[in-house]
């Protein structure tokens, strides 16, 4: 056990003095520990999100102490009657198991209502969809998740895949409830700055999301180098998108998180990004948050509430995701327990620079900035952690879904002019 995880373990009670779970009907309930300063005192000048993809917060996170995680001891019942108990996965990729089931539809199957028990229901769901990961599974998040801010009730947007989670984290709303390359019209967060003369960059590792608007935000879209650069350098924007290696779930071979993605290499991926951010120049007036597009069809016990939308067939969210807040500005060893979803990461963002919301969505969500500690001065202790290099090595022959999901919208780029590995 790291030195880090004895230290939290040891003042767990301590920290979660402040933040006790609270109950369903409070979980609304407006923050009074921390009011917000303003905005220009709020000692934050770049804000990074990095968007991983696919696992639900009890599957990943759900033995975090202080948090509300279930993970040994549920059951869940099967489309032919027979019981299943959780389980510890001991596979690091789930090759030879099926992607479990994470559409607009099956999404619904395993909400069941609210009861959150059709995860052996849904799609050809198989027992993977109920398994979990333990801390010394994880080797970045065993290690960070107890030293900073984990948020236990932030909710993928809408209850379906990838793409239109995708969307509203960067327009607050969707045009679609499946993948698709279409060409979307939606005003995002890129313009509210670009109008507000503010600066911006989206940056990729092999496919860029930001492709699916067309050649609109081809100036500023940057391969993944680009932001390790301008972390060294201390030249990040004031807002940074950072997206991992999409292209090959299917073979396990990318780096998102993605079933059949081996675990490893997202661990790797996001501490590289932490390692960067820690030690750039701008370290100081950043805050990152890593959060997930989606639940991936993985198990959760919290049924997710239904949020203002534009369009209220589309006003379900999807189950709780894993999100981690890391700043000096961070609170440490720290369980937020109000809701939150990607279209919060937008009101901070929007309340930092003071921009118009694009939605009711970012209009009615609550800030991320909440959860972190404006009391005290900021602190730049930031530990580093040994996270071994994984590649996974490729399960076999790569899915349709995942040709349709990434390889189909890198073709697209291509065929666009962006500059692609």
């Amino acid at each position: 056990m790291s030195t880090s995880r004895r230290k939290f373990l040891a003042g767990a009670a301590t920290a979660a003095i402040g933040t006790t779970l609270a109950s369903p009907a409070a979980l609304g309930a407006t923050r009074t520990d921390s009011p917000l300063p303003a905005p220009e005192n709020s000692g934050i000048d770049h804000i990074v999100v990095v968007m991983m993809e696919n696992r639900s917060f009890d599957h990943y996170l759900g033995w975090l102490p202080g948090a509300d995680g279930k993970q040994a001891g549920l059951r869940y019942t099967d489309r032919s009657g027979l019981s299943h108990s959780t389980y510890h996965l001991r596979t690091t990729q789930g090759c030879g198991y099926n992607d479990p089931d994470h559409s607009f539809e099956g999404g619904r199957v395993e909400y069941n209502s609210g009861a959150c028990d059709g995860w052996l229901r849904a799609g050809q769901n198989d027992v993977f969809s109920i398994g979990y990961y333990l801390p010394e599974d994880l080797a970045f998040y065993g290690n960070a998740a107890p030293y900073w801010t984990v948020c236990d009730r932030y909710f993928s947007a809408i209850m379906a895949e990838t793409y239109p989670n995708r969307f509203y984290q960067h327009a607050a709303q969707t045009d679609r409830i499946h993948n698709s390359t279409t060409t979307s019209t939606l005003p995002t967060i890129w313009d509210r700055l670009a109008g507000a003369g503010l600066s911006g960059r989206y940056y990729y590792y092999d496919t860029p999301f930001t492709a699916l608007w067309g050649t609109k935000y081809l100036p500023i879209s940057h391969p993944y180098g680009d932001f390790l650069t301008d972390c060294a350098a201390g030249t990040l924007p004031q807002v940074s998108f950072v997206d991992p290696k999409f292209l090959d779930e299917g073979t396990g071979t990318s780096a998102d998180d993605h079933p059949h993605a081996d675990i490893r290499a997202g661990q790797t991926f996001l501490n590289q990004v932490y390692r960067a951010v820690t030690s750039s120049p701008a370290w100081g007036r950043t805050l990152l948050v890593i959060n997930y597009d989606e639940w991936g069809g993985f198990y959760d016990h919290v049924a997710p509430a239904v949020a203002p939308d534009a369009n209220p067939d589309w006003g379900l969210r999807g189950f709780r995701v894993p999100c981690l807040v890391i700043s000096p500005r961070a609170r440490r060893g720290y369980v937020a327990h109000d809701v939150y979803d990607h279209t919060s990461v937008l009101k901070a963002i929007e309340w930092r620079w003071n921009l118009a919301p694009l939605t009711p969505r970012d209009a009615n969500a609550r800030n991320l900035a909440e959860v972190l500690d404006f009391s005290n001065p900021p602190s730049l202790a930031a530990p580093q952690w040994n996270v071994p290099s994984v590649v996974g090595a490729p399960c076999g022959l790569s899915t349709p879904g995942d040709y349709e999901e990434w390889h189909a919208l890198h073709e697209l780029a291509a065929s666009n002019g962006w500059s692609l590995t």
